[in-house]
């Protein structure tokens, strides 16, 4: 296959002119974008229970995409953002992305530089990789806000969301430990409640004996409409690949990719935020890049 470049798609002109139609169908109007985007920011202030450190156009749009342009379910999306934020400090402040590098070279999670059919990144965790008294749950909960904050930023993902699989070959007691409902809430709120940027799937393949234990600890932070979206392969890739095609998957889940590190969306956010106004959107979160 040919090379995959790791590049975020951050331009509204990137859009296809199919998931234009999408966005539409959704509730985006081109004529009434800029009226919906002021109706909003006037919610917000009207509302004063919760303040964005931003809300200028760009910034305010992201929400309402990833709510379908309703303006409460926005406000409430919104407030869950900043509320993880304040809960969760030292997932934002002080952090530096470089640093987290050691992920990658573990291969615990990453993102694809590439899409599937329908347009969705896909978030990649396997579990079994991960040796907790190399890397903290805490760092993984740095990198993940990282991908997904940088996912947040383009246009396509708004409007398309994302998937995330769930890799749980070689799951084991000692990652049990580790998985509390405390970690479980947390996660469930970055992949559903708390992040401008929708899962439009989550997909477990590979799980073990010790999937039921894990799945009861996430279970009852799952609302209904998520459940709907939770798909269970175990070793079965003909059944992933009814929902996500081969040729948009890893060699590994059957399909014709090469595994992409962590660490090249590493290097691509120190050769990218150079040259656009990433950088400056992740500093504003507390990132820092020195």
């Amino acid at each position: 296959m040919p090379a995959i470049e790791h590049k975020l798609n951050i331009t509204e002109e990137e859009i296809p002119e199919n998931i234009r139609l999408i966005a539409e169908k959704q509730g985006e109007c081109p004529k009434t974008k800029q009226q919906q985007i002021e109706q909003f920011r006037n919610h917000i202030l009207e509302q004063k229970n919760c303040l964005p450190h931003r809300n200028d156009d760009k910034y305010l749009e992201k929400f309402l995409r990833a709510r379908y342009w309703k303006i409460g379910a926005s406000y409430k999306l919104l407030c869950n953002y900043y509320k993880f934020r304040e809960d969760n400090k030292r997932f934002y402040e002080k952090v530096r992305p470089m640093d987290l590098r050691h992920l990658g070279d573990e291969n615990i999670l990453t993102v694809t530089p590439y899409r599937d059919q329908l347009g969705h990144r896909i978030l990649i965790y396997r579990f079994g990789c991960w040796r907790p008294n190399r890397v903290t749950v805490d760092d993984i909960f740095r990198a993940t806000i990282i991908l997904q904050e940088l996912g947040s930023l383009e246009p396509i993902s708004q409007i398309m969301g994302g998937v995330a699989i769930f890799d749980l070959k070689d799951l084991g007691l000692e990652h049990m430990l580790h998985l509390s409902p405390s970690v479980a809430q947390k996660m469930i709120a970055l992949l559903v409640t708390s992040m401008p940027i929708r899962t439009a799937a989550l997909h477990i393949v590979n799980q073990n004996w010790l999937f039921n234990a894990a799945f009861k600890i996430f279970k009852p932070f799952l609302n209904a409409s998520m459940r709907e979206k939770l798909y269970i392969h175990g070793s079965d890739m003909s059944s992933l690949h009814k929902h996500i095609y081969p040729e948009h998957l890893p060699k590994r889940y059957g399909g014709l990719h090469e595994d992409y590190l962590y660490t090249l969306w590493l290097d691509m956010l120190e050769q990218q935020c150079a040259e656009s106004e990433i950088q400056k959107d992740m500093e504003q979160l507390g990132f820092i890049f020195d």
